[in-house]
């Protein structure tokens, strides 16, 4: 069988396998297993346990799902002694120091002392509460709720850990992103909720700082109270949700409505296994890509089952925000009320309904569409930050990591845009100059671009060029800007960086189940097969292209295009796979490769004159 023949089989099969994992209209996907969530979870747990709650029906259903957690993390450390994000991440500090807290905590360390001295072992190998620091530097959104972690467990004096000022969230919310808060937009809640356990313990020796703290207890818990959204769990985030009640309840605030709400959130979310997730769900995420991906290859593998246009509707926000107080008119990751919405699932949800425009243009749901897309672009356009680039939630936040403008938001912000431009609509043309600008500006000086959200445990700084690279240049494909200079130059990239196995990415952590195709991974190599299929009529570029699509069709025909790797990044570095990704990715891609090979099989078979 030719190229072409073995690409439309792969693609048929990877196809079929995402409408399978399809529900009633959409896909919710699944989020790995995290240590460091679990962790957190046994903590919080455990801390509120020992309050001594009145109410037996839930202490006994809080016994038992300490022991449940508890008896799966200690089956994760590493051959190291430390403990990974997920079974397929190295170890880090951070996971393991909270690791042995949630032990400390639990009152289950006298049972596991092997496991507790070999995770010490590493922490000090690893610098403790310094090499905490030294990863996150001056951002403390993680850095500082680890530490109070480690205080609350005995580990630490309350001294190694910085005090957070809670009373900036009493301030009016349009005014955060001028109080120079240590901590990125949405960790509002961790900051307020272990500020106080930090002024509990270790008050401030300034008498004017400690009345000012003091006063602002109770204003800033109402503040909490406000953010918590109807599920219960911060942003559907375990550890957030965790840090916030260990904090809560180590302070006698356990009786309070939202730690109750917070605490029947991680009794909620438990798996089956005993573990916890990093959030509940990506499913507006998963659905809007998946979306793109059968849109596409529909046409080679024939039609799909419908997807839920009101369900990706229903997503969209439509009030202000009570999270970080954004306009009506965004996306969130999830369809549940904890997610806020974002610059990358916003241009996601866009696309999706452009994808699906045939389905709804003349339907009764046309107006609501209409209005609801048109939304959905004065809110992306409004929150362009001054650079020309895309934040992730909110405009004017660029100090720390994961607030500024990010490449991979931008390219997805102008994919958007772009495809929704014979709407007509106002500031859209400037702000599609205003990203372009922000892109090239942004390209280093090898031709890649770096993502904020994703990245790759065997390079550098974690950094993964090979998704940024690959993500940039799809919206330099979308708006037909493939021969400009930084175009040619990202290209270039790809094509210099291919694995000697065909594909892209990965390296030495990699564990298939078995080793024949290499070190790469089914993502990286999807994304760039995905966009060296624009490039393929050019000399190298086609000889890499088919690589990369023979090293998808053998991992499709071994199953591996199911095997996830850990590429995502959510917040503050804490490392997850997402079942769907691979799927998403390797549909998409072999549907541009078929597209590609379609066309050069034209352009043989037309006869020349």
């Amino acid at each position: 069988m030719n190229l072409n023949g073995q690409v439309l089989s792969a693609l048929a099969t990877a196809h079929r396998d995402l409408i399978a994992e399809m529900r009633e209209g959409h896909w919710e996907g699944r989020l790995s297993s995290s240590a460091l969530s679990t962790a957190t979870a046994i903590s919080a747990l455990a801390a509120f346990a020992k309050c001594g709650s009145d109410k037996p029906t839930r202490n006994a259903l809080i016994a038992e799902q300490l022991q449940r957690g508890i008896g799966w993390l200690v089956q994760q450390p590493r051959s190291d002694g430390g403990f990974g994000d997920t079974d397929k991440s190295r170890s880090n500090i951070s996971t393991t120091m909270l690791a042995i807290a949630a032990l400390r905590l639990s009152g289950a360390a006298d049972h596991w002392t092997q496991v507790l001295a070999r995770a010490h072992a590493y922490v000090e190998a690893n610098g403790s509460v310094q090499g905490i620091r030294i990863r996150y530097g001056r951002d403390k959104t993680f850095a500082v709720p680890i530490l109070a972690n480690a205080a609350l467990a005995g580990l630490i004096p309350w001294s190694d850990v910085s005090a957070l000022p809670f009373e900036a969230a009493c301030l009016p919310q349009q005014w955060y992103r001028w109080a120079r808060l240590p901590v990125v937009s949405y960790a509002i809640p961790a900051m307020v909720a272990i500020g106080q356990a930090k002024f509990h313990f270790d008050p401030p020796k300034n008498p004017l700082l400690r009345w000012i703290r003091r006063a602002s207890i109770e204003r800033s818990l109402r503040v909490l109270g406000r953010m918590q959204p109807e599920s219960g769990g911060y942003l559907e985030a375990i550890p957030l949700t965790s840090f916030v009640v260990m904090s809560l309840a180590s302070t006698g605030r356990e009786e309070l409505p939202l730690t109750a709400r917070s605490v029947d959130f991680l009794l909620r979310t438990q798996r089956a296994d005993g573990a916890w997730p990093i959030d509940t769900n990506l499913a507006t995420w998963t659905t809007t890509l998946a979306t793109l991906a059968v849109h596409s290859s529909s046409r080679f593998v024939g039609a799909s089952p419908e997807v839920n246009l009101d369900w990706i509707l229903r997503c969209q926000n439509q009030v202000p925000h009570p999270f970080t107080g954004a306009a009506p008119g965004g996306w969130g990751w999830s369809n549940l009320s904890g997610a806020v919405p974002d610059a990358d699932d916003t241009p996601g949800a866009l696309l999706a309904l452009k994808a699906l425009e045939p389905t709804w243009r003349d339907s009764h749901n046309a107006d609501r569409t209409k209005r609801q897309i048109e939304m959905g672009i004065r809110w992306l356009v409004d929150l362009q930050n001054r650079n020309g680039g895309w934040p992730t939630f909110c405009r004017g936040w660029g100090k720390l990591p994961f607030d500024r403008s990010g490449s991979d938001l931008t390219a997805h912000a102008l994919r958007a845009l772009h495809a929704w431009r014979d709407l007509g609509m106002s500031r859209v043309e400037r702000a599609i100059e205003r990203g372009f600008a922000y892109l090239r500006k942004q390209q280093r000086a090898d031709g890649s671009w770096l993502p904020l959200w994703f990245g790759n445990q065997d390079q550098s700084d974690d950094e993964n060029p090979v998704y940024g690279t690959a993500k940039v240049l799809t919206a330099f494909r979308d708006l037909g800007r493939l021969e400009s200079s930084a175009a040619q130059r990202g290209a270039q990239w790809l094509l210099a960086h291919q694995n000697a196995d065909g594909g892209w990415g990965g390296g030495a952590s990699v564990e298939w189940p078995a080793r024949e195709l290499g070190i790469s991974t089914v993502e990286e190599t999807a994304l760039a097969t995905e966009m060296l299929a624009e490039f393929a009529d050019r000399g190298n570029f086609a000889i890499a292209f088919e690589r990369g699509a023979k090293w998808l069709v053998s991992a499709v025909g071994n199953g591996f295009h199911k095997a996830p790797s850990p590429i995502g990044l959510y917040f503050a570095k804490l490392w997850y796979y997402e079942d769907l990704y691979p799927l998403i990715f390797t549909v998409s891609a072999l549907s541009r490769a078929a597209q590609r090979l379609e066309r050069a099989n034209q352009s043989t078979a037309s006869p020349s004159f």
